[in-house]
């Protein structure tokens, strides 16, 4: 008689909250194609939920977006939450984030909303085994590609245990920025600065912007000053990279998030120093945002 096959672990969606999405550390190597790299937009806190359990630091992980997401476990197992910090509730328990959590079979999680930040993330002992897609299970909000964002009722597959829980209570986060507080971006000028008005680089670096509503994975839309350009030429498309500091026509700044476009047809006046791009990811609508040469 065969042993009988080892039971799958899951977790069913009972609410995403604004917006949760299965992500990983994305897809590489496909420009080429017109497919960006997408994955965790703060990719460091994915990473140390990851760690927390005892997964692999690129295991599937669930993205969420202002809190607000709520799930049920079939069977006992650890999760951990980073990025933005939040209360979490465990059937009757409050927990907190960055930490590791024990949970039992059927006992509901709810994260509320954080007082800081925007993006958490949730990763489960195992990591999540959706189908990938181009070697990665991310969703890319602009292509398409990986899977659908989560909605009511969804069940997610755990997958096995690749290593202990390590042994450690709680780690020190990195805490966003309040929402009052202004961000500071580092950036390298250009590659196309020198289509824009001697003063215009001055009024990027000396003024404020703000987070509009319309902001998302593709890109941050900013609030503020026009930079004026000196160069109305048709720019031929031309490739871009997530942290690229756009200006349109209308002279309000896109600032490329890690679903972007891999070409793009308006001038980059600046680029976000890829180190930073993890505070991109927790900019709030209404923050202020400033940015500075290295």
């Amino acid at each position: 008689m065969s042993a009988a096959a080892p039971r799958v672990a899951t977790l069913t969606i009972t609410t995403p909250g604004m917006r949760a999405l299965v992500q990983d550390a994305g897809r590489d190597g496909w420009a080429y194609l017109g497919v960006g790299r997408s994955g965790a937009a703060d990719r460091p806190a994915m990473e140390l939920a990851n760690r927390l359990v005892g997964n692999e630091e690129h295991a599937a992980v669930i993205e969420v977006t202002n809190g607000g997401l709520e799930l049920r476990f079939d069977a006992s197992t650890w999760f951990a939450v980073t990025g933005a910090p939040l209360l979490v509730r465990v059937g009757t328990r409050a927990r907190w984030t960055h930490e590791a959590i024990p949970v039992s079979a059927d006992e509901a999680v709810r994260l509320e909303m954080p007082a800081r930040g925007l993006r958490s993330y949730l990763a489960v002992r195992g990591g999540l085994l959706v189908e990938p897609v181009l070697g990665s299970r991310s969703t890319d909000l602009l292509s398409g590609l990986g899977p659908a964002p989560l909605a009511p009722g969804d069940v997610l597959t755990l997958g096995p245990p690749v290593g202990p829980v390590p042994a450690v209570d709680v780690v020190a986060p990195v805490l966003p920025a309040a929402a009052d507080e202004d961000v500071f971006l580092p950036v390298r000028l250009g590659p196309r600065a020198d289509w824009f008005e001697p003063g215009a680089v001055d009024l990027l670096l000396a003024e404020r912007f703000e987070v509009t509503a319309d902001s998302n994975r593709i890109g941050v839309r900013l609030g503020g000053p026009t930079l004026p350009r000196r160069n109305d030429d048709e720019l031929a498309s031309e490739g871009v990279v997530e942290g690229s500091v756009q200006a349109p026509p209308d002279g309000r700044l896109t600032l490329f998030g890690p679903d972007h476009p891999v070409t793009g047809g308006y001038p980059v006046i600046a680029v976000v120093d890829s180190r930073a791009l993890s505070l991109v990811a927790q900019l709030r609508p209404g923050q202020g945002v400033r940015f500075r040469t290295n």
